[in-house]
């Protein structure tokens, strides 16, 4: 009896295995997504679910609960479901149902730009073939507006004890206390004295404390040295786990920031208590308008330049004026930062009347459920607004009873302040049911909209209204945004991102690198939406990308000077797109350049191994301001020793720097740059030339022949007008080995030219 019922205990087992294997070899797993969700009671959501299941396996309510996986019912509507290929084109059929795809195998995905940069070891960011597990002896600094301790990204799990050479303290104030701070955010402060002293009221201040209430103190903070947190998402969108780029690395927070802004005197007194504490490096991402004044009336250059000359290297953002010459935080003593895309893209897709169909960049999950009314917002003028006015959507400018049940297209001024998520709202409010939103300047951030709403660019924006002004009866229909990889070269500088050349210092090169700053997911402050995480978009985010990375550098090689760690992220930097392109501009993609991108895009798994640096010391930067026009009584009131300006450089471009810049050159000049062996001991660099046009560049010598590791030479490199350009003109010069590529921009105007720059 034992054995029969054994045997039929196998018997079974092969029946169920059978029917398994015949069930999965008929049908598979499918997201259904549909948009989204009306209901507020997530099981009336369900039951709807389980009914449309149910229809599709022609009225069986068992085989529906069995195929049914999962249901979308917070954020958005959908479900997950077993479904032969029949059922799942039926299902894309059914009115509601935006999209049906298939369940795809993927590997652990990050808030994508880390992937993006070939980083993908969840927990340590290890990068091959290097140990970066002294990471957890890095402290970073961020100059910013505070921090959410409790959130996920700021976990002390596995930790080990806060480094006993750190002097900083968790400053005490509301709703943040000691406990606050842990072995991951080891140091948190507070400045309010300038921001109280310039403010009529500080009333509406929430948290006079280091915690967060704006959110992107917690966002820049995770960038750079966020723990890995799985499943994360915004409403449904860009999901996957998130990271730091130094996951393991310290964090010390100094908040200076507040509901206006950051003043001075709160600046310098945070750079002179993380000096004190005994941070590694300094990330700030805000800066000055442009033009930025001169570098001892701006606190960020002057508490940058006193952190330089104690080993402290600070990290910061170009900018978001995106204009020519709008480029800030010039100093040649910290590295300045760029925005550009990864491959990742938010999109919704807009369906217009005629056929015709087109995205536009966007966070809502709303849908307009079908063809509505498409009319010009100029067309629903209200009271004493003309049509051009209301064209920009501007408060109390649109007729209710007209542009009720509509979807209405919108303009943004290129320059304009007024906010784009407003303007939903303002729609929203007359009655309209969706927003095209024409961004004059495409500026390709997504916004989380209020209604089905989707940013286009001038060129997608007037084939719409010509879609409008030619029809009888226009319709379109906007769909929720998705998630789009790959549709696009990648990576793109950022239209937003402020560009060359630098107004203070030309000879300097401004930005240095570009590194992920559009539409980033990261950590965010709960006390301003009620949520988690959030999708920014800025130089704010590239900015804490590269602190992440300098992070990592300090964690090999902690004995690098802070001007050393810069030349190796900018050296091994490329200005290739994925594809092996040159790198485009947002938003008319043309070919970028320097003024853009600095160096080029970071490559994070280069830059352990840069072969040789150009390295500069606090001496290097006092003969620089000497070359700039400051006298040594100015230099003595700024280092306050016995420095002297009789090592001056004869040209603010001699600055060891790893970029060459010559802004007025006169038929024949010379700089002068001095690298140093962090690799092989015996190594020979070939130097390799690209001239800039009509500019012959020669180099001497033109063979580096290193012996021993720290070896300095010394190399001299000409320029010569050979047909004089209008513009400045770009180039770059490589030093090779067999697997090293050590690059440099070469950046030439020819003196007396003084039109526009070459684009």
């Amino acid at each position: 009896m034992a054995a029969l019922s054994f045997i039929s205990t196998i018997c079974l087992f092969l029946f169920v295995l059978v029917a398994e294997t015949s069930f999965c070899l008929s049908s598979k797993v499918y997201v259904v997504y549909m948009g989204s969700r009306i209901s507020t009671d997530p099981d009336e959501i369900l039951r709807q679910n389980h009914q449309i299941l149910t229809d599709i396996h022609e009225g069986s309510i068992e085989k529906a609960k069995a195929s049914h996986i999962y249901s979308y019912r917070h954020g958005f509507r959908g479900f997950a479901a077993k479904l032969t290929e029949e059922q799942a084109s039926e299902l894309a059929r059914m009115p509601g149902v935006v999209t049906v795809f298939p369940n795809l195998k993927r590997k652990l995905h990050t808030t994508h730009s880390w992937d993006f940069m070939g980083l993908v070891n969840d927990e340590e960011m290890e990068i091959p073939g290097y140990s970066t597990k002294n990471q957890e002896n890095v402290i970073i600094g961020f100059i910013d507006t505070g921090i959410w301790p409790e959130a996920p990204s700021f976990s002390d799990r596995g930790m080990p004890f806060v480094p006993s050479r750190w002097k900083g303290q968790c400053q005490a104030g509301e709703a943040f206390n000691a406990s606050s701070c842990n072995r991951k955010v080891i140091g948190a402060r507070y400045y309010l004295s300038g921001y109280e002293a310039e403010e009529d009221s500080v009333t509406t201040l929430t948290f006079r404390s280091p915690r967060d209430s704006s959110g992107h103190g917690s966002h820049t903070a995770s960038i750079a040295a966020g723990r890995y947190v799985s499943n994360i998402n915004y409403n449904g969108l860009a999901a996957g786990g998130a990271r730091g780029g130094a996951p393991m690395a310290r964090i010390a927070v100094y908040k200076t920031c507040w509901d206006s802004g950051c003043y001075d005197v709160d600046l310098l007194a945070a750079f002179d208590d993380a000096i004190k504490d005994g941070v590694d490096i300094l990330s700030l991402s805000l800066g000055p308008d442009s033009p930025q004044g001169d570098y001892f009336s701006d606190a960020i250059s002057m508490g940058s330049f006193h952190a330089s000359t104690h080993g402290i290297l600070v990290v910061s953002s170009v900018g978001n004026e995106g204009t020519q010459g709008s480029a800030t935080n010039l100093a040649p003593w910290m590295i300045t930062v760029a925005a550009s895309s990864t491959d990742r893209d938010l999109v919704s897709e807009i369906m217009l009347g005629d056929g015709t169909n087109c995205t536009g960049e966007s966070l809502s999950v709303f849908e307009t459920n079908g063809p509505r009314r498409i009319i010009s917002a100029s067309e629903a003028n209200a009271g004493y607004f003309t049509p051009y006015q209301s064209s920009y959507c501007l408060e109390s400018s649109l007729n209710s009873t007209i542009a009720k049940g509509k979807v209405l297209v919108c303009r943004h001024a290129e320059l304009s302040s007024e906010s784009k998520l407003a303007k939903s709202l303002i729609v929203k409010e007359a009655g309209g049911v969706g927003m095209i939103l024409i961004d004059e300047s495409d500026k390709d951030v997504a916004i989380p909209f209020v209604i089905p709403a989707a940013i286009v660019g001038a060129k997608t924006g007037d084939r719409i209204l010509s879609y409008i002004n030619h029809t009888r009866k226009p319709t379109s229909n906007i769909l929720p945004t998705k998630t789009v990889l790959g549709s696009r070269p990648a990576p793109r500088v950022a239209a937003f991102s402020s560009k060359g050349p630098n107004t203070l210092t030309p000879e300097i090169l401004k930005p240095d690198i570009t590194a992920p700053g559009l539409n980033i997911l990261a950590a965010w402050s709960p006390a301003i939406g009620k949520i988690n995480y959030n999708i920014l978009s800025g130089t704010s985010m590239s900015c804490p990308h590269i602190t992440g990375i300098v992070a990592l550098i300090k964690a090999v090689y902690p004995s690098w000077s802070p001007s050393a760690i810069k030349s190796a992220i900018m050296t091994t930097a490329t200005a290739l797109d994925k594809s092996g392109r040159a790198m485009k501009v947002d938003p008319e993609r043309r070919r970028g350049n320097p003024f853009d991108y600095g160096s080029g895009f970071v490559s994070p798994k280069r830059v352990l191994n840069p072969g040789i640096v150009y390295d500069a010391h606090p001496a290097d930067y006092k003969a620089f301001l000497c070359s700039i026009g400051y006298d040594e009584q100015s230099l003595h009131l700024i280092t306050r020793d016995n420095s002297t300006c009789s090592h001056t450089f004869p040209s603010a471009s001699d600055l060891n720097y790893p970029s060459i810049t010559v802004p007025n050159l006169k038929d024949n000049f010379s700089v002068t740059r001095t690298v140093t062996n962090v690799g092989k001991p015996s190594s020979i660099y070939k130097a390799i030339v690209s001239s800039p046009p009509g500019i012959n560049v020669t180099v001497a010598p033109n063979y580096l022949v290193f012996n021993s590791y720290g070896q300095q030479i010394t190399f001299t490199v000409n320029f010569k007008v050979i047909a004089p350009s209008k513009d400045y003109v770009f180039g770059h010069l490589a030093w090779r080995t067999e697997k090293l590529r050590v690059t440099s921009p070469l950046v030439v105007r020819v003196a007396h030219s003084t039109e526009g720059l070459l684009r």
